[in-house]
């Protein structure tokens, strides 16, 4: 009878270990069911805008153009580019032999400093047209007007793969500057139809008078 008493003893013992061990947490944890904190990714965050720098801009007209382009320098302005008032397509390689006749924008306050600002401009000893030629345009399969303007800028007026010849309307001349002839007769005209046929032009360097 103990025995069986002890029996029975450790069969009680044994199945209270296994109700606790049931029970009990697994290490490392609480013991309780919880769902982790939803977050809310924060993304890409942009970068604040920076207001835009404002200066202003001096008058230009009439200066020496690499005098110009240091005062628009010197206050605040970077943005710089220069053209041929005369419309004849000239670079302006040294500076310091071209002035200023117009500028966009006009002088004023208040002028962001990114603003391109343009310089027209005329050789020192030209004189400023009273107006700027606008570049000739013509419409898709119409021959521009260039009678008077440059060669270069007539040349540049044309579709790339336009066939041209030049011809000195005076002498035998060779044209090699364009920029130094300006063109006296075209064909085909201005306003009529181009399909891309060859242009002849006759030209006579700036200063003489077309025959």
């Amino acid at each position: 009878m103990r025995t069986h008493h002890s029996s029975a003893a450790l069969a009680a013992a044994a199945l209270l270990g296994l109700t606790l061990t049931a029970c009990d947490p697994a290490p490392g944890t609480s013991g309780t069911d919880t769902k982790p904190a939803s977050t809310t990714p924060s993304g890409p965050t942009s970068a604040p805008k920076t207001a835009a720098k404002t200066a202003t801009l001096p008058d230009l007209v009439g200066k020496g153009l690499q005098v110009a382009q240091d005062e628009a320098q010197a206050a605040g302005f970077y943005s710089l580019t220069s053209h041929d008032s005369l419309g004849r397509g000239r670079a302006q390689v040294l500076d310091r032999g071209w002035k200023v006749c117009t500028q966009t924008p006009a002088p004023g306050g208040a002028v962001d400093t990114a603003t391109k600002i343009d310089l027209g401009a005329v050789k020192v000893e030209e004189s400023c047209p009273a107006t700027e030629a606008p570049a000739p345009t013509a419409a898709a399969g119409t021959m521009p007007a260039l009678v008077g303007k440059s060669m270069r800028v007539a040349r540049e007026a044309l579709p790339a793969n336009a066939s041209i010849t030049v011809k000195d309307a005076k002498q035998d001349r060779m044209v090699l500057q364009e920029t130094n002839w300006q063109v006296c007769t075209q064909d085909p005209a201005g306003g009529a139809r181009f399909t891309g046929q060859p242009v002849s032009f006759t030209v006579v360097k700036f200063g003489e008078g077309c025959p």
